[in-house]
């Protein structure tokens, strides 16, 4: 069994099933892409031998592979989604081998990843590489993680002399437009005494701190009036949004912080002559910090009211996920063995405060500590997404070697 072979030809299978989630639709899942996706793993899991095979009714899908050795029940969970992020929903990959330089991804419509931009490729100089065609995100966030856990199962089902316990693997919906599928799994369908991610992050990422996420929704409704009759009549609900933003410090957005540094995001905005929308995130990764941004939010909307009594402003704060760090220290056993597993594989290991999160951030919150491990991949949610075969392997060598760990 050629194991880089298997790896990208899995990847390849499942990136070609486009399943963006779409936040504009209500229900679980969000798209049918990510429905077939799991009707295709859930044959290929029969396939494999396991059982408790099930597609629940938000296509969340749930597997056991019977242990042989004494161990703790591990689980393994990755998400179906891709992020939509408005390009194309069709992904077209392709190996390159990497000789240096900068990448001509598309030379009709000249898409370039610029070595300039990207210095991360140079330590991928002479190995194979997956790209999209520039037209589309690659999808290695996460089907990677995907062909990750598949081809530990088939490893895992060919050789039945490898020792290992119970694992249950789940597979989710929607986790880019807010864990949606990690929130409705059924957790007696997914027993474990603790779990891993495997999301995002590149060679040797470990993440068991992330943000802790909130949305915020604001509606104005404003005054219209024809311009010939408007002084001191029209309230125009954008310049009152105007005013909002206004309030917010543009040194603490996504494109001025990093590390631990949280933010806000006024990520999405709608108007007409009488209405206005906006969307905001709030991230951060101290609980009391991300509170405090809560407070300053509602206090800003009471300015705002003050200011424009005639406005009608309505307020939407919702949790979306917790960090993971709120329940999960580096001590615990499943965090601690991620580092054992680098080491004996002499990989380097890298903490990573993610600045987003994953559906370990909603199951360690339900009670499952549930860190994450790296992919492999680089520049998530990009045209320049990009996966190296020999790092994608060596995700796949920690799946293994956390097997191994457990029933030492």
């Amino acid at each position: 069994m050629n194991i880089e072979e298997t790896l990208t030809k899995r990847f390849l299978r499942y990136v070609a099933i486009p399943s963006q989630s779409d936040d504009s639709v209500k229900t679980i899942p969000t798209s049918e892409g990510q429905t077939t996706l799991a009707r295709l793993l859930a044959e290929e899991l029969k396939e494999l031998c396991l059982t408790d095979i099930s597609v629940d009714e938000h296509s969340v899908v749930y597997a056991t592979l019977q242990g042989n050795a004494e161990a703790p029940v591990i689980g393994f969970l990755a998400h179906l989604d891709t992020v939509n992020v408005s390009l194309s929903p069709k992904i077209s990959p392709q190996i390159i081998h990497y000789t240096g330089g900068d990448v001509v991804l598309n030379r009709e419509k000249n898409i370039v990843i610029k070595l300039s931009e990207h210095p991360e490729l140079e330590q991928f100089k002479d190995e194979d590489i997956i790209f999209t065609d520039g037209t589309s995100v690659l999808g290695a966030d996460d089907k990677s993680a995907i062909a990750n856990i598949m081809t530990m199962l088939e490893i895992l089902h060919n050789d039945p002399t490898i020792r290992h316990g119970t694992l249950r693997i789940a597979f989710v919906p929607d986790e880019e437009i807010g864990l949606c599928g990690s929130k409705v799994m059924d957790l007696d369908k997914f027993k474990v005494d603790f779990a891993y991610t495997i999301d995002c992050s590149g060679l040797g990422q470990v993440v068991y701190e992330t943000f802790n996420a909130g949305t915020v929704k604001i509606r104005i409704k404003g005054i219209s009036a024809h311009p010939m009759s408007a002084k001191n009549e029209l309230v125009n609900p954008m310049l009152v949004a105007h005013d909002l933003i206004s309030m917010f410090d543009r040194g603490q957005t996504p494109e001025h912080t990093e590390g631990r540094e949280g933010y806000w995001w006024f990520s999405q905005a709608s108007a007409d002559p009488l209405y206005c929308s906006l969307t905001m995130l709030i991230r951060d990764h101290d609980k009391k910090r991300y509170e405090w941004r809560k407070q300053f939010v509602k206090d800003a909307v009471d300015m705002l009211r003050k200011i424009h009594p005639r406005a009608e402003i309505d307020l939407d704060i919702q949790d979306v996920y917790e960090n993971i760090a709120n329940n999960v220290v580096r001590e615990d056993r499943p965090v601690a063995m991620i580092y054992q597993a680098l080491e004996e594989l002499g990989i380097e290991s890298v903490t990573y405060a993610m600045r987003g999160g994953t559906d370990g951030s909603q199951l360690s919150a339900r009670g499952i500590v549930t860190p994450n491990y790296f992919s492999g991949a680089f520049n998530f949610h990009s045209y320049a997404e990009f996966l190296p075969i020999s790092s994608f392997k060596n995700s796949l060598d920690v799946t293994l070697k956390l097997i191994e760990l457990s029933v030492r």
